[in-house]
């Protein structure tokens, strides 16, 4: 096995391997019934499963996969098979070892469990990264040689599952996500996003698969490439699929796949297979067409940043100006701590959304209230803010315990902040980072304080610098705090901490960060000594300072340096902020004329100067935004939107309780137009499935605090819904989060599960007097199911109508089966539930 890991990396220098193609329909060709568990047939029929991982390497297959895709306990779970999970991958892993031989090597197929993460879903990361250490060490210990994690949708999964890996096996890893038409995963993570927060977990290969045919993956490899020097893997399906005459079909043939193989070659991909369609002819092609050649040499861009689910700051001297935003820390704030402390969160929520709105592009996060729980604390906070803004962060304790738990909690790539040069703490922080891939804060302090001069600290950020490279960490992932020290107290050490900023920039070459406000410490007119310092570290080569949002000096300095930086193109937000802004007009002693920039006529100015503040930044994004209003109403809207469930619970208390409202007004007024700014925003693409959930959520948590209160009072835009996914079909991830926005929409929904059969549903329906009944089916062969549904409809004379969806679905295949609606998503379905009922306006 280690000597065909080896041989791996010395293949991928000379030649464009090739992966195999699909697995789920070469079974069912061979016999495999629609519901039943793909592993466990594996591997109760060995011989069936060994021809097909032959005609694979016959094919000229450099890797094939084993049939463990959904090997984890919680799909196994499904299938009363929870406990078998050693055996199953091992016994597959050793099937696929035997046909292999000496000259293929062997990935354990790894794919999702089919579970959401917190907040939006029950499980976190703990349970998750168990289920996949469990398999891939079953995996490793039968004899793969690699690891396969594939089809991933959401990013927080994908890196437990590669974290898992990395800390469970020894083992090359290859991460695939899989991404939708517009370029994003399910869950809103573009393909940099996920590359900053990837590359920093240290796979062999990065790259994505399934996502409909190698068109779409093309630009995703083309990106992906411009940007790493990570090996690329790609495995995109034969086209999207119909449903023609009872029988799936995939429109790509064997002849096309060749031909985009060798554009997916020339975008940089070095691992090139096939996902759902592709055959043994499939990879055949694209073996024949690629053998021998070897891949392409890159010019790339690295990048320095980093991430939340689905946005990515850029760090770096070709990059706009970012800082950190420091408010969401209790040290000398009393309501901020007591929040903290009372385990509430909805401050630290609130200065979250506000610093964001203020421009923050990165926030710091510091729990440090004394007596309390710290990492339970960092835990809470961690997954409150994702639930209410989507922006990356900096975890800030003197605690690893909460670094680590504030590591688990955070979907992205993370600052930690901070490790200082004792080797007590590096023993402890360096490891961290490596293992959740985060960046390194590191300070310019040892056993011996902060050395006095520039020489010293550079001397301690080597030190730094060496250890955290020793622990597999790379110049990215390092940051470098020269200190401030305070000019009332060391006057003459101030400017030492900006040439130590600058040895370290040019010696070292990674990023820094300042604390810049410590150096007005003690004096008076702080903000005039913090703006001056904060220019003099910008013009030094300051990446990231840390400093007050709302502090407008600040932001004026940091807006002008951008410009003075030339990091600000062509002035742009520079002219957009302060388009209106009107400075002091110079006038003399005796009074003078001033130039009006309104109206542009002169005005007399009577020994006095005129000026006009600048544009203040609303205290929302426009985006995001509804109208100023503080009302209860208004209040409430804005709770359902931002996703604030910890809040609107005193919202409704208040509007009910004391201001004496009435329930359908609470409900019509306040929670349904922000649900629906909520889906308007998904519809534009500036909230994704996390937000739209959040939204979902909060305003579930209210309806249920409304709903004793309207008693005899039913709302118009309520209906009944049976959802089911359809019989041989036992994914049901997608429908579950439809079922979650319609029921917050109003909708009772009857949610029957997944592997449903037609005459449960029709049952169901009638009892339930359904007005309309939902289907979804991920599979191709479980399609047809459908309709049987729509034809037991109309036999019966079911007053209601059927929408379908899946991932697999298209409008033409609704229409051809008689469904009254369609939708491509969980948005998209609410609004079909509301056309079939005629609720939309």
């Amino acid at each position: 096995m280690l000597e065909l890991s080896g041989d791996l990396y010395k293949m991928l220098k000379e030649q464009v391997l090739i992966l195999d193609g699909a697995m789920g329909t070469m079974l069912q060709e061979r016999g495999m019934s629609p519901g039943q568990c793909p592993e466990l047939f594996g591997i109760e029929n060995p011989s069936v499963l060994e021809d097909i991982h032959y005609q694979y390497v016959h094919a000229g297959a450099n890797i094939i996969q084993t049939n463990t895709f959904g090997a984890n306990a919680f799909k196994l779970k499904e299938y009363g098979l929870k406990e078998q999970v050693t055996e199953i991958n091992t016994e597959a892993v050793r099937i696929a070892r035997r046909t292999a031989g000496h000259h293929t090597l062997v990935a354990a197929s790894i794919g999702p469990t089919g579970q959401l993460l917190a907040p939006m879903g029950e499980v976190g990361f703990d349970e998750i990264y168990q289920a996949f250490s469990e398999q891939v060490k079953a995996c490793e210990n039968a004899g793969a040689d690699l690891i396969s994690i594939e089809t991933m949708t959401d990013i927080g999964e994908m890196r437990i599952a590669l974290i898992a890996a990395r800390a469970n096996t020894r083992l090359p890893v290859l991460a695939h996500l899989s991404f939708e038409a517009d370029g994003r995963t399910m869950m809103g993570t573009d393909p940099i996003t996920a590359l900053i927060t990837l590359e920093a977990l240290q796979p062999l290969a990065i790259g994505a698969n399934c996502s409909g045919g190698a068109r779409e993956l093309l630009p995703v490899i083309e990106l992906l490439s411009r940007h790493t020097s990570q090996y690329l893997s790609v495995e995109p399906n034969a086209g999207l699929p119909s449903l023609i005459e009872g029988k799936t079909v995939f429109p790509d043939t064997p002849e096309e796949m060749a031909e985009y193989a060798l554009m997916l070659r020339v975008a940089g991909a070095n691992i090139i297979g096939g996902c759902c369609g592709t055959t043994p002819r499939h990879i055949q092609a694209m073996a024949s067409v690629l053998k021998g050649m070897p891949p392409i040499k890159r010019d790339y861009h690295p990048l320095r940043g980093l991430a939340s689910r689905s946005r990515y700051i850029l760090v770096g001297e070709k990059e706009p100006l970012a800082f950190i935003g420091e408010r969401i820390n209790p040290t000398a704030r009393k309501k901020l701590a007591q929040d903290i402390k009372e385990g509430r969160m909805q401050m630290v929520m609130e200065e979250a959304k506000k610093q964001a709105n203020s421009g923050a592009p990165i926030l710091d996060v510091n729990m440090g209230v004394p007596g309390i729980d710290e990492p339970a604390a960092m835990s809470k906070a961690v997954l409150d803010i994702q639930a209410a803004i989507d922006i990356p962060i900096s975890l800030d304790s003197a605690n690893h315990e909460a670094i680590e738990a504030g590591l688990k909690s955070f979907v992205g790539r993370p600052l930690i902040n901070s490790t200082t040069g004792e080797d007590k703490q590096l023993e402890v922080l360096l490891p961290l980072a490596h293992k959740y891939g985060a960046a390194i804060l590191g300070l310019c302090l040892d056993e011996q304080g902060i050395p006095a001069d520039a020489k010293g600290r550079l001397a301690v950020a080597r030190k730094i610098y060496a250890r955290a490279k020793e622990y597999g960490l790379r110049d990215e992932d390092i940051y470098i705090d020269c200190l401030v020290k305070t000019a009332s107290a060391e006057q003459a050490q101030v400017m030492e901490t900006i040439q130590a900023l600058q040895m370290v920039k040019n010696e070292l070459g990674v990023g820094t960060v300042l604390g810049v406000s410590n150096v007005s410490h003690g004096l008076p007119a702080r903000e005039v000594i913090n703006s001056a310092y904060l220019a003099m570290a910008w013009a030094a080569g300051l990446d990231l300072p840390i400093l007050n949002p709302f502090d407008e000096r600040m932001m004026d300095v940091t807006r002008a340096a951008a410009v003075l930086l030339n990091r600000d193109r062509d002035c742009g937000a520079f002219i957009e902020y302060y388009r209106n802004y009107q400075s002091a007009q110079p006038v003399s002693p005796g009074g003078g004329h001033s130039i009006c920039r309104e109206c542009n006529i002169p005005h007399l100015i009577e020994g006095m100067t005129v000026k006009v503040e600048p544009k203040k930044v609303p205290d929302a994004s426009p985006e995001t935004r509804l109208a100023k209003d503080e009302s209860i109403i208004g209040l409430l809207q804005k709770a359902v939107l931002e996703g604030n469930r910890e809040g609107i619970e005193n919202l409704v208390y208040e509007a009910l309780n004391k201001q004496q409202m009435d329930p359908m007004e609470v409900v019509s007024q306040g929670l349904i137009p922000g649900i629906e700014k909520a889906g308007e925003l998904y519809d534009q693409k500036k909230y994704f499935l996390p937000q739209l959930m959040g939204a979902a959520e909060a305003m579930k948590k209210a309806f249920a605090l409304v709903k004793p209160h309207m008693a005899g009072k039913q709302a118009q835009f309520q209906g009944v819904i049976v959802m089911a996914t359809v019989e041989g079909d036992i994914h049901d991830i997608g429908k579950n989060i439809v079922s979650v926005l319609l029921e917050n929409y109003g909708f009772k929904v009857v949610d029957l599960g997944k592997d449903v059969s037609a005459e449960q549903i029709l049952n169901a329906a009638q009892k339930e007097k359904a007005d309309i009944i939902g289907l979804s089916a991920l599979m191709t062969t479980t399609m047809p199911r459908m309709q049987e549904v729509i034809e037991g409809v109309k036999n019966r004379g079911l007053d209601c109508q059927v929408m379908v969806g899946g991932a697999v679905l298209t409008q033409d295949y609704a229409d051809s089966i008689g469904a009254d609606g369609y939708s491509d998503d969980a948005r998209a379905a609410v609004m079909t539930a509301q056309r079939l009922l005629g609720l939309l306006k």
